[in-house]
């Protein structure tokens, strides 16, 4: 809920890689929030027409959020096609190698998505939410490709002056 608030007081243009707030808490406390974009976004598509009109919907929704796009090698033709900035963002990998991702996003038919499901599950390293839409579905889930952090620091046991903490060392 919070992070809905937050986006809506956040200008159009901001990735949300960079959002922060300082959250009111009572005396002696400090509280942040922070909204941190997944480093790596794994982007699939089935083998439906319009495969690559998505794959570019999941690229502009992995931009938009500050992340890098990781596309398997079947992208490549499309790779091509995109402008050199845009490039540099996305990585075409050997998905059979399993380099770790942060999260996933599918445009698919429910066996593609059963597939993907069960290949993601296989890697090694952290689970990898899948978030799976239909073809042509152009609202990706932007809040699916960061995770929120909330940092708490007590400064009460010092009296409220957070220098006498870093007293003695």
């Amino acid at each position: 809920m919070y992070l809905l608030r937050l986006l809506a007081a956040c200008p159009s243009d901001a990735a949300l890689r960079s959002l922060q707030a300082t959250l009111s808490g009572p005396t002696g406390e400090r509280n942040i929030y922070r909204v941190q974009a997944h480093a790596r976004v794994l982007c699939l598509t089935g083998d439906q027409p319009g495969a690559d009109a998505d794959r570019l919907t999941q690229l502009a929704a992995v931009l938009a959020v500050g992340s890098c796009a990781v596309w398997p090698l079947s992208g490549k033709a499309l790779h091509a096609q995109l402008p050199a900035a845009v490039q540099s963002q996305v990585m075409l990998e050997d998905l059979a190698i399993g380099h770790s991702v942060d999260a996933a996003l599918l445009h698919g038919d429910r066996p593609t998505k059963m597939h993907w499901q069960a290949q993601l599950a296989q890697r090694p390293g952290a689970i990898v939410t899948l978030t799976a839409l239909r073809p042509g579905d152009a609202a990706v889930p932007l809040a699916h490709l960061v995770s929120e952090r909330s940092f708490s620091t007590n400064t009460a046991a010092a009296g409220g002056n957070t220098s006498l903490m870093t007293l003695g060392l």
